[in-house]
């Protein structure tokens, strides 16, 4: 059997004829496989200490990770953090100072084509011509990669984003879900091994949110990898296998998500007083007291026994209370306390 050339788009055959799919998620064996990708490679992003400096920022600081294939991978951190410049640099929109980034083997600079192939990006900023049709504007991003014959696949990704019926809709005229939906099928139309969203659900309704975590969920069961950034820290417990957190351009934290989890598992404590204040003996206990309103206290607990001591130390201060619960730590948690300096913590199991 003729074996194609490395580079030919790897769902056209030698002689150039499609060979498309009849079932998308009945391949998992070939969907994302670019003909031209190393066989040996581990990992599907590889980062190694990049720095990166707009003038007097220091955007990043010399970040190292790596993104293991078929991953379900956080980025999180506040506005700042660098986490859109280290995306930009994946994608080849920016140039770091120093360091490297590979995606599938290929560096992002050097093998530029074969590392962009690879790669489908769905950014936060929603850019399109508004003249073009749904169907159009896929079109013209299948032809970035030289995919002429790829609407067989068009019909397949904008029927699991329920964007058949706006297939001949004019962008201008969709709503902005509607758009963050075509934005993914962008991403999607050249079938990347590896696919980076950028804030995604951003400003959407709850419909759209559900629609698209169920599809990317399926794709990466698949084998596809995520690379997800997300301010909705609930959808990156839910979702995430592993979550890096960024700091001022520094890796603080990497690991597990249920390690970070284990790390400030326990119970919690949460008291809102209506009078008195919370005795000097119990400070000790809180965890980020200067997050919370007056009179807002978060306490950590090792067992359920001690809510009654607390709660009869605060009467005995003379405290009243408006609310008094007992909390499980989430994800939030751990992100609060890791930005508020609870050090670095890093666990590549």
């Amino acid at each position: 059997m003729a074996v194609p050339p490395a580079g030919l788009p790897y769902n056209q055959t030698f002689c150039g004829a499609p060979n498309r799919p009849r079932f998308f998620f009945r391949i998992k064996h070939r969907i994302g496989v670019a003909a031209d990708a190393p066989r040996s490679v581990m990992s599907a992003i590889e980062i190694r200490h990049v720095k990166k400096r707009y003038k007097s920022l220091q955007a990043l600081k010399g970040v190292s990770l790596s993104v293991e294939e078929g991953e379900f991978f956080g980025l999180l951190g506040p506005n700042g953090a660098g986490k859109t410049t280290l995306i930009s640099i994946l994608a080849g929109l920016a140039r770091a100072d120093e360091g490297s980034i590979s995606v599938r083997g290929h560096d992002v600079v050097k093998d530029f084509r074969a590392a962009r192939r690879a790669l489908g990006v769905v950014p936060q900023e929603l850019v399109f011509d508004p003249f073009f049709t749904v169907r159009e504007t896929l079109r013209i991003q299948s032809g970035y990669f030289g995919l002429r014959h790829n609407d067989d696949w068009i019909d397949e990704v904008m029927a699991n984003l329920d964007l058949t019926e706006k297939a001949d809709a004019n962008m201008r005229a969709l709503s902005g879900g509607m758009k963050r939906r075509v934005l993914v099928a962008q991403a999607l139309v050249h079938r990347p091994p590896v696919i980076v969203l950028d804030e995604p659900t951003a400003g959407v309704d709850v419909e759209l949110r559900q629609t698209l975590w169920k599809f990317i969920s399926r794709l990466n069961r698949e084998g596809h990898t995520i690379v997800l950034t997300t301010h909705y820290l609930e959808e990156a417990e839910s979702l995430c296998d592993r979550i890096a957190m960024l700091r001022r351009g520094e890796v603080v934290a990497l690991d597990r998500t249920d390690a970070l989890l284990q790390r400030f598992a326990g119970l919690q404590l949460y008291l809102r007083l209506a009078h008195g204040a919370l005795p000097s003996e119990l400070h000790a206990l809180e965890s980020d007291p200067a997050a919370r309103s007056p009179g807002e206290h978060l306490l950590r607990l090792a067992n359920y026994d001690e809510v009654e001591r607390i709660l009869s130390q605060c009467r005995a201060a003379g405290c009243t209370f408006d609310e008094i619960e007992v909390r499980k730590a989430d994800l939030e948690d751990v992100f609060v306390q890791v930005m508020n300096g609870a050090g670095v913590i890093e666990g590549l199991a």
